[in-house]
């Protein structure tokens, strides 16, 4: 009944920009909200880090790592974020998963998308 579609995963230079974008979707009728869309990153080993998330009132979160370097943004009327990642670094390379804090009202739950490859090259 949600749907979360990513988009914009590639190859991308060391020190080079790239955009990542993800459309949260309910089924007509279901009353869901999303109260906070995100990222979280599969690196290369077992670490799955939050990277950014942001909340209904536009309020963010960015893990230590990417502060400074990546934007965050939120259309609430179209439930679509989009994460500006710039000065790209080799070990931000990994499967960017896109995830929503759904609220229901018979109770909250976490949705995740399918996740998208990026990989930065030195």
């Amino acid at each position: 009944q949600v749907q979360l579609v990513e988009s914009g995963g590639g190859l991308v230079q060391a020190g080079g920009s790239h955009r990542l974008s993800c459309a949260a979707s309910a089924a007509a009728g279901s009353g869901f909200r999303f109260h906070v869309l995100g990222w979280h990153r599969q690196g290369q080993g077992i670490e799955f880090d939050l990277v950014a998330e942001i909340d209904s009132s536009g309020q963010t979160n960015y893990t230590a790592a990417v502060k400074g370097r990546f934007t965050f943004s939120r259309d609430n009327a179209k439930n679509t974020v989009t994460l500006e990642m710039n000065n790209l670094k080799p070990e931000d390379t990994g499967v960017y998963h896109c995830f929503a804090e759904v609220w229901s009202g018979s109770g909250d739950f976490r949705a995740w998308g399918q996740g998208t490859q990026v990989t930065v090259f030195a």
